[in-house]
């Protein structure tokens, strides 16, 4: 069943592989980044290349998930969604003390506020139409915090937390919310991520600099292929409304898949108890009394 798909940051990594792998299967994908005629060009007119060579449905969209603005006008001429896929992702990473306040918001404005903005914009037409999908980019880092991630980490869980709140809200009006949570991939992240702005302060954490070399060799010797991350996200999408899961772990899962079993149980044994089972996903096609 093809499904109209709005992916955010595709000038890289995940998306810009998800948008290709997604279109390829059939969907009609719109893959959103910001700069397309600026500085990501490249990345576009590379997409739109692809698209045309295949006969793939899939267009771009300029849309920086920072502003309200531009947010509010890639809807204007996007079409009604069936899934939107955040993915739009920033990395601060160093010994807390030597980042900023200004860093720590950037980072909370990319990866939490801007999953925020983009959904709340895409809900009132999946609430009128009484169906969608909402698949919040995640980390195992919003599981598991990693020395020298302290501020991404921050940002990942305040997404988990988010996502698990709005799955209770949007599941009676026919949406799921499902948390994908990647581990190493070979995308370009790592080689993106942003640095301390105080390196002398950053010198007095030697030990957390050395576990960051050392985590920075092991993730370029463990990086997956991210087809396997496309390919977790097409089985979710073709899963019917009502049975997916809360959490995916695509790949490798350093043990933390026990971690989310572990939880899964006591947040669904919690839910039932405050009668909100029924809640939990899209399981109700009509709003509970309130």
């Amino acid at each position: 069943m093809s499904r109209t798909i709005l992916i955010t940051g595709c000038s890289s990594g995940f998306g810009h592989h998800a948008a290709r792998h997604l279109a390829a299967a059939g969907h009609r994908v719109f893959a959103s980044m910001r700069g397309v005629t600026g500085r990501n060009r490249d990345a576009a007119d590379g997409l739109l290349a692809w698209a045309e060579s295949e006969g793939a449905r899939l267009e771009l969209a300029e849309l920086d998930v920072t502003s309200d603005a531009s947010v509010a006008a890639a809807f204007e001429s996007l079409p009604a969604l069936d899934v939107l896929i955040n993915n739009a992702g920033l990395g601060f990473v160093g010994p807390a003390e030597a980042l900023t306040p200004d860093q720590f918001a950037a980072q909370l404005d990319v990866n939490l506020v801007g999953a925020f903005r983009v959904t709340r914009a895409a809900l009132p037409a999946m609430r009128r139409q009484g169906s969608g999908l909402i698949l919040q980019v995640s980390s195992l880092s919003g599981r598991a915090a990693l020395v020298g991630d302290s501020l991404y980490s921050a940002s990942k869980f305040g997404l988990e937390g988010l996502s698990e709140g709005l799955r209770y809200e949007l599941g009676p009006l026919g949406i799921d919310v499902v948390l994908m949570e990647p581990g190493p991939f070979a995308t370009d992240f790592v080689s993106n991520v942003h640095g301390a702005d105080d390196p002398e302060l950053a010198s007095a954490y030697g030990h957390v600099l050395g576990f960051m070399d050392g985590f920075a060799e092991m993730h370029g010797e463990m990086a997956q292929d991210p087809a396997i991350f496309s390919q977790a996200l097409e089985r979710v999408i073709d899963t019917p409304a009502g049975e997916r899961p809360l959490r995916v772990i695509p790949g490798m899962d350093f043990g933390l898949g026990a971690l989310n079993e572990g939880a899964e149980a006591v947040r669904t044994a919690v839910a039932a108890e405050m009668g909100l089972a029924d809640w939990d996903g899209a399981t109700s096609r009509s709003a509970p009394p309130v």
